[in-house]
């Protein structure tokens, strides 16, 4: 009889390892990361289709991210009171026709309301993925958040890989055409298999405000400090290895490439490790990795150990900041689209702020001692680390 409770308290603790709300949702998060992936190889003849300096297209680009923190506290509110299953649905419906949009404007300001829309759907869409996300990590029993970001970092990757070949085959117009119907068929696979969360609407109503409670907004400091040395590799990595390292144009992407690939490859195994270690120790060791590599990559003598410092720290920050967001959607007492929208927003402000002011501060310092300086933001995440226990909440009924 004890051995029969055990055996079902077992298969009661954690269910299938890719259950169909599991697909859906990691069939979402390559969508939305396609979408981004896209978007990339039609900035060149956006810019110049709508005849914009340098300096203009980047107040295009921020509006991009302006348009992102707009939408994401919207959306954790919608969250809370309808459920991530009807406003993911809704907000991936208007997604899919933005790509269109962008390549067909005309005017500046025409422009300015699309990339605003584009990046704020965008935006909402990734709060409502990540809360679905950690619904079904809780109907599960078992961690998927990593696995979810690196099909996030897949489609990102397949939606720059095909831009430049669609492009030069079928034009920009073409090329957004074949990217929407992928789109919608990526978003009609998934549809039917969307776990539903819906939350009571009295429960929700009280919680649909901004939290005033710490918890929230320290898990959103450790994804910002946690994406801004991302972001710093992202943008300025291949600048920094031509310029500082003297490396070839083709040894200069190898830094970004380097930090991609293992970025990917471990949040894939991301799941399974934290399975293993729990979400603390994870995110600790994790962390210790990416300082390892930001400081290897900073104090390299060469282009050659500058890359593998940057492959560490792609090691390290691929699951931080899914754990800080695991975490967000399991804080007890609060719903979990607020804590992610909070979490999301502060993240993802550090993804806009951090290309601009490492960008300036670069200029008169070069960029060896500014990478050298991420590591500190680092340091505060592992003196944080402890809140990720709230990630291995999974399957609780907290909320």
């Amino acid at each position: 009889m004890d051995d029969m409770m055990k055996t079902e308290g077992l298969q009661a603790r954690r269910s299938g390892f890719f259950t169909k709300p599991r697909a859906a949702v990691s069939l979402l998060f390559l969508m939305n990361g396609f979408s981004v992936g896209c978007w990339a190889p039609k900035i060149p003849e956006f810019a110049e289709r709508l005849q914009l300096s340098k300096f203009e297209l980047g107040l295009m680009i921020l509006v991009f991210g302006v348009g992102s923190l707009v939408m994401m506290p919207i959306a954790g509110a919608q969250i809370a009171g309808r459920g991530s299953k009807i406003v993911v649905k809704a907000f991936a419906v208007l997604l899919v026709p933005m790509l269109l949009a962008m390549t067909v404007v005309e005017s500046v300001w025409t422009a300015a309301i699309a990339i605003f829309l584009f990046g704020g759907f965008i935006g909402a869409m990734d709060v409502a993925m990540n809360a679905n996300a950690v619904s079904v990590e809780k109907s599960m029993r078992r961690a998927i958040m990593s696995s979810c970001h690196a099909f996030w970092s897949l489609g990102g990757l397949l939606g720059a890989a095909i831009g430049g070949f669609l492009i030069s085959h079928l034009g920009y117009l073409g090329h957004a055409e074949v990217v929407t119907v992928l789109s919608i068929l990526i978003l009609a696979v998934a549809w039917p298999m969307i776990l539903g969360d819906q939350p009571h609407p009295d429960e929700a109503k009280p919680k649909a405000r901004l939290p005033m409670i710490p918890l929230p907004w320290l898990l959103g400091l450790m994804a910002l400090f946690s994406m801004m040395p991302e972001g710093a590799v992202l943008d300025w990595s291949a600048l920094y290895l031509s310029q500082e390292k003297a490396a070839s144009v083709t040894l200069s992407g190898f830094g970004f490439a380097a930090f991609s690939l293992t970025m990917a490859v471990m949040r894939f195994a991301g799941d399974f490790v934290r399975d293993q270690l729990g979400a603390v120790r994870t995110l600790r060791v994790c962390t210790v990795f990416a300082i390892v590599g930001m400081v290897t990559a900073a104090l390299a003598p060469n282009a050659e150990l500058a890359i593998v410092g940057f492959a560490l720290c792609g090691i390290g920050i691929s699951n931080m900041v899914p754990i800080a967001f695991s975490a967000a959607g399991n804080i007890p007492g609060l719903q979990p689209g607020i804590g992610i929208s909070v979490v999301t927003t502060l993240g993802y402000s550090g993804m806009l702020v951090a290309p601009s002011a490492i960008g300036f501060a670069a200029e008169h310092v070069g960029f060896s001692p500014v990478l050298l300086a991420l590591p500190v933001l680092l340091l505060v995440v592992l003196a944080l680390s402890s809140l990720a226990r709230y990630a291995d909440g999974i399957g609780q009924s907290s909320h």
